[in-house]
């Protein structure tokens, strides 16, 4: 997933800036708690996510909390990622940013619209795509490094409700592979994962 995949979308809905804050703020929370999973050793560990292992899932997080920091700042994301942190300590850049984040966006207010790639997109709908990418992404940490660590279950409920905005079938498969059958039971963070062409089993 990549914020910068969402430059063709555009929507006139009015967003609730602050909703998509709070997300962002609760899947930033969660996350936190799956980098404290990561050690030296699980760096090369395969990931849910194609042809990534664990160091390079990281690699993409710092690119992603990096292009929410400048929306939140300047209100601009660029096509191409930001200069990425020095590798050797990414875990605690990317504890670090994403502390600073929240700070970012609570200080932006109601940023009305921020540039993506040259295109406009309501600044809440941008907050509420970087909360679904953090939550999905602390999520395959947690299983990369073999721990049990559900999305909790009001915010996969809430991120379920707004993931159909970013993802269609013009995604799959070079983005995401395809959805994945789970039960009509399963609660709102598996049928989350499985939309986003994970098993959450």
């Amino acid at each position: 997933m990549s914020l910068c995949g969402f430059a063709g979308l555009y929507s006139r809905r009015r967003w609730a800036m602050g909703d998509e804050v709070d997300l962002l703020e609760r899947a930033i929370g969660y996350t936190l708690g799956s980098l404290r999973l990561v050690s030296r050793e699980t760096l090369p560990r395969a990931t849910p996510c194609r042809r990534w292992d664990l160091g390079d899932l990281l690699g993409h997080m710092d690119d992603s909390l990096l292009a929410l920091s400048e929306a939140a700042d300047i209100g601009v994301i660029a096509l191409d990622p930001p200069s990425r942190s020095d590798p050797a300590d990414l875990v605690g850049a990317l504890r670090e940013r994403a502390c600073h984040l929240m700070g970012e966006w609570t200080s932006a207010g109601d940023a009305g619209t921020i540039s993506v790639a040259g295109s406009p997109l309501a600044a809440g709908l941008v907050a509420g795509a970087g909360a679904v990418e953090v939550a999905v992404h602390g999520w395959d940490v947690a299983r990369a490094c073999d721990a049990d660590r559900p999305i909790p279950r009001a915010l996969a409920r809430e991120l379920l409700e707004l993931v159909p905005l970013f993802v269609s079938g013009a995604d799959r498969p070079s983005r995401f592979a395809a959805p994945v059958a789970v039960s009509p039971l399963a609660g709102p963070g598996d049928r989350l994962l499985a939309f986003l062409g994970r098993d959450p089993g």
